[in-house]
């Protein structure tokens, strides 16, 4: 007698036909393909409370082939498990709900996407090689909170020619997460055609033996054989693969060639397809599904990471002197980028929700720091900043504040990933350091110069909440560096910390205070009104010195947070001579566009930019390669001289 969930899946398969058709748009066939991977995970193998989806302890599914999420829809539907965006505003998903697929107002996106209100799933998923990485996090979070549970997640096979998908792969054998568990569904067709042979199932299952996984070999619509594997998912020393062999368009005749992929059929041709399926299911014993939904095994008890109200750190002056810091800061002369470290130490001390990650580069980053004080609580992740931002993705969504933190220019890597950390509506903090002109001798290929503008964009844009996508912090000096790096961890969204290379003096007093969309004013006058961030505010202020010396006295602001609030700038500036000076050590895009556009809107205040006119080359250092662009002390001085 056949498994009797068979039948089941069977009605699952017409609920997907139907609600794709009804949106007009999604992928079917895909979604069919999985059918008896989804039924075996979720009806009877995966222990979960369909009615709290919000419980730590539940073992989770990650959909990294996202656009085949009807089947778990339709799945979840069956069993009544709840939807919303909170569990104060929960209520049951019914079969009747599977109608509004990839409406405007419906909890049902066309991918995965937890923030609209369904939050069966961890993370927006869709674009495609991301999930494994998140399911990594999840793990790490479950092994810190020392829960029991299990992750899945299903990747296609035309999917894992991704590279992230094998970075992913390295991480879990590095990490010995054998409680995550990926499963490739092969049914052999891309979108386009057939898949790759590299991406084959046999060739699958050589790839993933030889990455030092212990691989099942199944078919991916027996039920049994599929259940057997599940089980052995975090029994060994070894992490499970599951390579199960499927069909695409499984149980529909006219849904199995591979021209049909992200085609839902049209309304005449729904009755066939129902047909189709009614012809498989008649073949099966018993041939009907009847009565409720099977209850799937109920998960352990276990409570998440504790929450704070409030992280504060101690005294900056402390801080440095844990991290051996003090004489760096009585000289006068400290990198933002070590400060960064002084402040994550600090943080892990004040909350056991942070968390560190970085990418080979932690003794430049300054984020060994934490790694040696905190060795549980830090994560290496290699030359792999890809999967490491997915990895804090899935550390957020188990509730902890993770800093990934690499090279600035190597996050851009990353920018898919943190589009769909944005998404997600993740609490991931990334922090960049070695940006901008001015480290110097290592050239162009190590800086990163555009992404003021890229990081930009997304402060510029609300998150659903009423709070910006991302708010950015670029930190002019050590104690600047180390009350943001606080305000990002207090901010339960993306934030981005952009640092930098060079020791500069400090410019606040260690007691400074510091305010979300702020800026500092550092000196007054009647003169051009000159603003600076980052390490240009270190070469501003030399510049604004130089002219009071010439009587010539100038405002002077340090911009370190976007979405700012322009108003005290412009301000400052109508009561001078109207006229704004940015200075920046990046491409154009960033404060000073900010600036500019507010100044358009009050209509009332000129900008002008020294931004980084071309792609530069290396130096000796970094003034060097700044004063070859423009953009050294005695230019901005002659530029305010000029606007007066």
């Amino acid at each position: 007698m056949s498994n009797p969930l068979e039948s089941r899946v069977i009605e699952l398969g017409k609920h997907v036909v139907r609600m794709t058709t009804a949106a007009g748009s999604g992928h079917p066939s895909s979604a069919l393909s999985l059918g008896h991977i989804v039924g075996t995970l979720m009806y009877e193998q995966m222990r979960y409370d369909p009615g709290n989806p919000w419980n730590p302890a539940s073992d989770r599914l990650v959909l990294s082939e996202g656009h085949s999420v009807p089947i778990v829809y339709a799945t979840y539907a069956d069993l009544g498990g709840v939807v919303g965006k909170s569990p104060a505003a929960k209520r049951a998903l019914t079969l009747d709900d599977l109608k509004t697929l990839r409406e405007l107002d419906s909890v049902l996106d066309g991918h995965p996407n937890p923030a609209e209100g369904f939050p069966f799933f961890d993370a927006a998923t869709g674009s495609l090689g991301q999930g494994l990485s998140v399911g990594a996090g999840l793990a790490l979070g479950a092994r810190l909170c020392k829960i029991d549970k299990r992750i899945f997640v299903i990747i296609g096979d035309g999917e894992s020619r991704e590279g992230q998908i094998w970075e992913a792969l390295d991480f879990i054998i590095d990490h010995k997460l054998v409680n995550v568990c990926p499963i490739f569904n092969c049914n052999g067709q891309g979108q386009a055609d057939y898949v790759s042979k590299q991406q084959s199932a046999d060739v699958l299952v050589g790839k993933l033996k030889a990455f030092g996984y212990d691989v099942q070999d199944v078919d991916g619509h027996k039920m049994d054989q599929i259940a057997a594997a599940v089980a052995k998912v975090g029994k060994g020393s070894m992490p499970i693969a599951i390579v199960a062999r499927t069909q695409k368009g499984w149980g529909v005749d006219s849904l199995k060639d591979k021209s049909n992929h992200g085609k839902p059929l049209t309304a005449a041709q729904v009755a066939d397809a129902e047909a189709s399926l009614d012809r498989v299911a008649a073949g099966l014993k018993p041939s009907k599904a009847s009565g409720p939904a099977p209850k799937p095994p109920m998960p352990p008890s276990a409570n998440g990471p504790a929450n704070k109200d409030k992280i504060a750190v101690m005294p900056f002056a402390e801080a440095v002197a844990k991290t051996g810091m003090a004489e760096a800061v009585a000289k006068n002369k400290l990198s933002t980028r070590r400060a960064y470290g002084a402040a994550l130490v600090a943080l892990g001390h004040a909350d056991e929700r942070i968390v560190a990650l970085d990418g080979d580069v932690s003794n430049s980053t300054f984020a060994n720091l934490f790694g040696k004080t905190f060795p549980n609580r830090f994560f290496e992740c290699k030359i792999a900043e890809q999967n490491m931002i997915s990895v804090a993705a899935g550390l957020s969504a188990a509730g902890y504040i993770p800093f990934a933190s690499s090279f600035a220019k190597f996050l851009a890597r990353g920018y898919d990933q943190l589009e769909m950390a944005a998404i997600t509506r993740a609490n991931v903090k990334l922090v960049g350091s070695h940006a901008g002109c001015s480290l110097g001798a290592d050239g162009p290929s190590q800086m990163s110069l555009p992404d003021l503008a890229y990081f930009r964009a997304y402060t510029s844009a609300d998150d659903g909440r009423g709070n910006p996508a991302l708010t950015f912090f670029h930190p002019a000096d050590a104690v600047a560096a180390y009350r943001l790096t606080e305000m990002a961890a207090n901010i339960n969204g993306l934030c981005y910390v952009r640092t930098h290379r060079p020791d500069v003096p400090l410019i606040y007093p260690q007691d400074a205070t510091f305010k979300r969309g702020g800026c500092g004013k550092l000196a007054e006058g009647n003169a051009v009104t000159v603003v600076g961030s980052g390490y240009m505010t270190t070469l501003a202020l030399a510049a604004v010195r130089e002219l009071e010396k010439a009587g010539v006295k100038c405002n002077l602001f340090d911009a370190y947070c976007l979405p700012m609030d322009a108003e005290p700038i412009l301000s400052a500036a109508r009561k001078a001579n109207g006229v704004i000076l940015t200075v920046e050590d990046n491409f154009a895009g960033g404060f000073n566009a900010a600036l500019a556009e507010a100044a358009a809107r009050s209509g009332d205040v000129k900008v002008f930019a020294m931004t980084c006119p071309r792609i530069p080359k290396s130096g000796k250092d970094g003034d060097v390669v700044l004063a070859s662009l423009g953009l050294g002390v005695k230019n901005i001085v002659a530029r305010a001289k000029e606007l007066g």
